[in-house]
């Protein structure tokens, strides 16, 4: 069973480091964040690049596929957010 969170999708605008996203997506523990970038990348949706630093760096990039999504959610929350301005 597929449950896809796409928290992290949200947030990725180019490459970023797991503390951004996790700082520009918000209320997220770091165990729900880390299982749905786990998710989306096995999905193709992004890239995982891990640095062989101390401490450790780890940065996440949306793939192509990633991106064409992002556009569409995007679009849906804004339509999401005008929508709820004019019932108010």
């Amino acid at each position: 069973e597929n449950k896809n969170n796409f928290s992290g999708l949200s947030g990725l605008g180019g490459t970023k480091r797991f503390g951004e996203l996790k700082k520009s997506i918000g209320t997220v523990s770091q165990k729900v964040l880390t299982s749905n970038l786990r998710s989306m990348e096995e999905s193709g949706l992004l890239t995982r690049k891990v640095y062989a630093e101390v401490p450790p760096r780890v940065e996440y990039t949306l793939t192509e596929t990633g991106y064409s999504l992002k556009t569409v959610l995007d679009a849906m929350a804004m339509w999401g957010t005008e929508y709820k301005q004019k019932t108010q």
